[in-house]
């Protein structure tokens, strides 16, 4: 019970949940791309924010037939971990969506085209040379992709073509790049960076933007390199 569920007390507070009398316990997601804290399992996605089922079973049942994809990839587990930015395809209903996180820090569904739910951006979190010359990338989600462009850094965000893998576009953490927040007080929103402040000492890095006119800072790791299109 404990290593499969959690108590519905401690859910995580991104989960969008429905209160329901007398279940004590909800499906734990399992380990995968995205940490506990970073993502909700699928079943909870179609049963408490799609309403396309009320039991497991039914979930199961969804899932079995193959209906469902995440990131471009038919996931049949009805345990498997849902997060920011990721993609979910229900082609035999031509539904379409991008996992997204509003200004209560809750997770949410943006409703968004076919050939959007082809592209997802990535943001750098690691960067490694390996057997001496390739560059390997880790993303905020784990993944990987080896490239031989240098010129990516991490807080860098690229976005992928989920059909073949290639890189789309490269989007810089600097000055004038549009941002979204995953974290903070201001979490949800998408603003400009005015400064990028590299810390001399164990501080966090930290960037700069502007709301109705007052300079507001927070720890650049918040900040999500992305054109407005993929939040809005």
């Amino acid at each position: 019970m404990v290593q499969n569920h959690l108590s519905r007390l401690a859910v995580p507070r991104s989960w969008t949940i429905k209160q329901r009398k007398g279940i004590k316990f909800i499906t734990r997601p399992k380990t995968g791309p995205h940490s506990l804290e970073t993502s909700i399992p699928l079943i909870i996605v179609l049963r408490e924010m799609l309403n396309q089922a009320t039991t497991t079973r039914e979930v199961k049942k969804i899932l079995n037939d193959k209906k469902v994809l995440v990131d471009n990839k038919v996931r049949g587990d009805h345990k498997y971990p849902i997060g920011l930015m990721d993609t979910l395809s229900f082609p035999s209903i031509n539904k379409y969506y991008r996992m997204l996180m509003n200004k209560r820090g809750k997770f949410y569904l943006k409703d968004i085209s076919k050939e959007e739910s082809l592209l997802k951006p990535y943001k750098i979190s690691k960067k490694n040379i390996i057997n001496g010359k390739k560059i390997q990338l880790t993303f905020f989600d784990g993944k990987t992709k080896i490239v031989n462009d240098n010129s990516y850094k991490v807080g860098d965000t690229i976005v992928i073509n989920l059909e073949n893998n290639e890189i789309k576009s490269h989007i810089k953490l600097q000055k004038g790049a549009s941002v979204y927040l995953t974290n903070g007080r201001h979490i949800g929103t998408f603003h400009v960076v005015e400064e990028v402040k590299v810390s001399k000492d164990l501080q966090p890095n930290k960037i700069t933007f502007k709301i109705d006119d007052k300079i507001v800072e927070t720890p650049m790791n918040y900040a999500f390199p992305v054109d407005k299109k993929f939040v809005n």
